[in-house]
This record gives structure tokens, C-alpha cells and sequence, in this order.
């Protein structure tokens, strides 16, 4: 079939037909849940915030459990992602749950590059799954997802404005991942100062551009509360594990010596509300939109860089097998060009050791002969030497012989005088 009568199919209106009886494809939702509980859901979590604002508190509380907490000092070099994944259960739906702590951010006293390991860390995880997308042979059926759906970004409670390292941050995130920005430790301002500081923090947000997260208002399910928890952003949350016993019962609450801030109570804290919005309405759609939003603005920009496009110049739809094509032609032309560069490289670079030998040999050569005639002169030297000190022996000796000669023509001739004098006495 041609191109040209695909295109006008596919406009063409859809009619309704009416069914004569009962078809069944009406249970595909209760198929849907069915087998998306058999398979079971994934949830990733960054918590990015300065230590010891509370983020591990906050992530026991929300689950209402005790995850493993390692404890961190504020003398770190850097800032470094640690994930941590847990399995949950709750009824029948089982939870691969995956907490992203930013250990030591905000810590350094240069602060300028903090941003940027937690900015690689989420590219590297949309990395890894627009890898296995480009696989031949995908499994993304059991792919551990660990693509960041929701970044709690904990900020001070310092009831003035926000820090410029969280303005960039948030910034430099909001394009890859739904940021919720909460207040850490809301019991440490008074409520008038928390009310203050929200208008603060969002009127600093809008004015620098910053996008964080809306919860949706297309659903008319969720619509009327999304819209009035969006007026509440951001949360102000206090965190404990702790129970205290209020009245006759038991609530999770943080002790102070003036009274009790109870975590579950919508009139001392906002943790209700995060977690109402965060985990029971809106979790699907926090994952629905790092895929649809986020990956997809990831994965269009890496594929651009690959050479892909949907048109051509002609605005023509454009085939990934020409595509493929093109690119490798291109790549076959940069590998010959490369070939070539190296070849050359390989024969100038060969032809420069082969003159540095030559030298080298010359050198060498130079040196013997210098060391050769050094050696025959000091050699001739030495014979000189020799000559000159043997014929200084040969004097010595005749010197010797003729000293020794007149010593023993002395020796006889005083041995002879006394001889005469005794005969001439006798005479």
C-alpha cells in the first residue's frame, strides 16, 4: 500500500459502531491491575538537603518503618550520591523503593560545583535506560527503573529567604526531575514566620524561574484537592519515629519540654499533607511524568546529538534506517579519515625515531672514536712512561754497580794499609 493512501486512512473519521451484545474487553482495566500488581511497582526518591535537616527522619516517618541509616559527618570533600533500595509490602502490592540521599551537600565552603554530582547521577540513570531502549534484545519487562520520580529538596527553616546554592540547584534540576520543595524542621518557627516564609520561598522560586512540580489538576478525580495542596507548597514537615502518648492513645510526636508537636496532626505540621500528595494520590503520575517529561526531553537530546531526527531538511518524515545509513557513512568516512591521520602520524613519527637512531648512532659513533684515540694516546703515554723509568732503573742500577765497585776497591785498599805498616814495623 502507498504512503499517500496510509496518510488518508489515518485521517479519515473514525466511526462509532454500537455492539450487539456483550464483547468483554471491558474488564482491560481490571486486567491492567491485575497484572500490575503481579509485576509490582518501583519508586525512586532523592532527598537533597544540607546534613542533618532530617532527611533520613522524614523517609522513616513517610514509610512508617526504619531504613538503614549510615551517619554522616559535615567534613566531607564532596558531594556524593548514596541509594539505597528496600522491598516493601503492603497488602498484596509489593514496592521496589529506592532512597537517593545527597550526603554532604551544602557542607563544602566552596559550594558553586554541589550541584553537579547530583545533576550526573540523575542524567547517568536516564543514561542507563535510554541504553537498554537501544538495545536489540531489551528486558525493560524486569529492568530495575532507577530513574529519579521525585526529589524532596529539604529546605532551612531560617524564616528569611532562600539560600542562593538552593535557588541554583533547584534550578539546574528542575528540567530532570519533579522537585517538591519542603521545609525541614517546621517546629522551629512560629507559624506566622512559617506562613511569611512560604510567600518567600515561592515568590523567590517564580521570579528565578524555577519549576517545581504541580500536582495535576486534568484528572477531576484528583482535581479539587491537587489544586488546594498546590497552595500549600511548599510543605512545612516535622519528622519522628518516636511515639508519645497524647490523651489514651499513642501518636508519633517530638517532645519538648513546652509541649508536643504530633507529626499526623494537619494543625502543627504539613507531613499530612506531603504524604497524602506524595505517596496515595499522585505517585503514579510522579512516574508518569519522569517518563513522558523528563526522560523524553533527555532521550530527544541525546538522540539529536546522535544525528536523529523525525524530519529531514524537506520536512519529509525521516527513516531510521537512512538515518542509520547516513551515520554510518559518516562514521566509516571519520574512521578512514582517522586511519589516515594515524598512518601518517604512525610513518612521520617512525621516520623521526629512524633520524633520533641515526643521531643516536652518530653519537655513539662520534664517542668510540673520541674514547679510541683518547685510549691510544694514553697509551702511548704510558709506554713513554715506561721507557723513561726503565732507562731511569738501568741508570740506577749502573749507578749502583759503580758505587758498589768503589765501596769494595775502598774496603780492599784500607784492608792493605795496615799490612804494610806491621812490615815495615818487622823491617
Amino acid at each position: 500500500m502507498a504512503a499517500p493512501d496510509i496518510d488518508r486512512f489515518a485521517s479519515e473519521e473514525k466511526r462509532n459502531l454500537a455492539l450487539g451484545g456483550h464483547v468483554g474487553f471491558d474488564s482491560l482495566p481490571d486486567q491492567l491491575v491485575s497484572k500490575s500488581v503481579y509485576q509490582g511497582f518501583c519508586f525512586n526518591i532523592l532527598c537533597v538537603g544540607e546534613t542533618g535537616i532530617g532527611k533520613s527522619t522524614l523517609m522513616n516517618t513517610l514509610f512508617n518503618t526504619t531504613f538503614e541509616n549510615e551517619e554522616t559527618s559535615h567534613y566531607e570533600n564532596g558531594v556524593r550520591l548514596r541509594p539505597r533500595t528496600y522491598d516493601l509490602q503492603e497488602s498484596n502490592v509489593s514496592l521496589k523503593l529506592t532512597i537517593v540521599d545527597s550526603v554532604g551537600f551544602g557542607d563544602q565552603i566552596n559550594k558553586d560545583e554541589s550541584y553537579r554530582p547530583i545533576v550526573n547521577y540523575i542524567d547517568a540513570q536516564f543514561e542507563n535506560y535510554l541504553q537498554e531502549e537501544l538495545k536489540i534484545k531489551r528486558s525493560l519487562y524486569n529492568y530495575h527503573d532507577t530513574r529519579i520520580h521525585a526529589c524532596l529538596y529539604f529546605i532551612a527553616p531560617t524564616g528569611h529567604s532562600l539560600k542562593s546554592l538552593d535557588l541554583v540547584t533547584m534550578k539546574k534540576l528542575d528540567s530532570k526531575v519533579n522537585i517538591i520543595p519542603i521545609i525541614a524542621k517546621a517546629d522551629t518557627v512560629s507559624k506566622s514566620e512559617l506562613h511569611k516564609f512560604k510567600i518567600k520561598i515561592m515568590s523567590e522560586l517564580v521570579s528565578n524561574g524555577v519549576q517545581i512540580y504541580q500536582f495535576p489538576t486534568d484528572d477531576e478525580a484528583v482535581a479539587e484537592i491537587n489544586s488546594i495542596m498546590n497552595a500549600h507548597l511548599p510543605f512545612a514537615v516535622v519528622g519522628s519515629t518516636e511515639e508519645v502518648k497524647v490523651g489514651n492513645k499513642l501518636v508519633r510526636a517530638r517532645q519538648y519540654p513546652w509541649g508536643v508537636v504530633q507529626v499526623e496532626n494537619e494543625s502543627h505540621c504539613d507531613f499530612v499533607k506531603l504524604r497524602e500528595m506524595l505517596i496515595r494520590v499522585n505517585m503514579e503520575d510522579l512516574r508518569e511524568q519522569t517518563h513522558t517529561r523528563h526522560y523524553e526531553l533527555y532521550r530527544r537530546c541525546k538522540l539529536e546529538e546522535m544525528g536523529f531526527k523525525d524530519t529531514d531538511p524537506d520536512s519529509q518524515p525521516f527513516s531510521l534506517q537512512e538515518t542509520y545509513e547516513a551515520k554510518r557513512k559518516e562514521f566509516l568516512s571519520e574512521l578512514q579519515r582517522k586511519e589516515e591521520e594515524m598512518r601518517q602520524m604512525f610513518v612521520s613519527k617512525v621516520k623521526e625515531t629512524e633520524a633520533e637512531l641515526k643521531e643516536k648512532e652518530r653519537e655513539l659513533h662520534e664517542k668510540f672514536e673520541h674514547l679510541k684515540k683518547s685510549s691510544q694516546e694514553e697509551k702511548r703515554k704510558v709506554d713513554e712512561k715506561r721507557k723513561e723509568l726503565e732507562e731511569e732503573i738501568n741508570a740506577f742500577n749502573r749507578r749502583k754497580v759503580a758505587v758498589e765497585t768503589l765501596q769494595s776497591q775502598s774496603l780492599q785498599a784500607t784492608s792493605q794499609q795496615p799490612l804494610k805498616k806491621d812490615k815495615d814495623r818487622k823491617n
